[in-house]
């Protein structure tokens, strides 16, 4: 599986570039992982654009999405793992969103809770819970007693 994650902006925090970086790194023992800053929403359009070459499958973080657990959002990438072979690009706005346009051109949108996040912790969020869903796939420990 081929696992794209983007983020719009820089990081100012080091904090979370080291999370950033461990998280990444968690991920490639379970999947093809990237992770990439974009400038602007128009980066984004761009890289998920249908001329896209294999063209991802764009799944936006955003307030207004379903909210999924833990297992839900396994289920979702277990389920997406044997359905196709696109990659998946989760994709994380600036600090105000992402316009109708992009949302329209999102196959799904999900939302890490009510609870409003700082866009740059909602990566770290974001990258943990990746971490964990293909944990609960393999059957890995991590999950356990979380």
């Amino acid at each position: 599986m081929k696992l794209k994650i983007a983020w719009i902006g820089k990081t100012k925090e080091p904090a979370i570039q080291v999370l950033t970086d461990e998280y990444l790194k968690r991920l490639t023992h379970y999947a093809e992982v990237e992770g990439v800053a974009l400038k602007d929403e128009a980066a984004l359009q761009k890289l998920s654009a249908k001329n896209a070459r294999p063209r991802p499958t764009l799944v936006l973080l955003d307030s207004k999405g379903k909210q999924l657990s833990s297992e839900e959002l396994a289920t979702f990438i277990g389920g997406y793992q044997e359905r196709s072979s696109l990659p998946l690009l989760f994709a994380i706005g600036a600090a105000n969103g992402f316009s109708d346009e992009t949302r329209k051109t999102a196959t799904h949108i999900i939302s890490l809770g009510k609870m409003t996040l700082a866009h740059e912790l909602a990566r770290v969020v974001l990258l943990e819970q990746l971490y964990r869903a293909f944990t609960i796939l393999k059957g890995h420990p991590y999950h356990l007693g979380h």
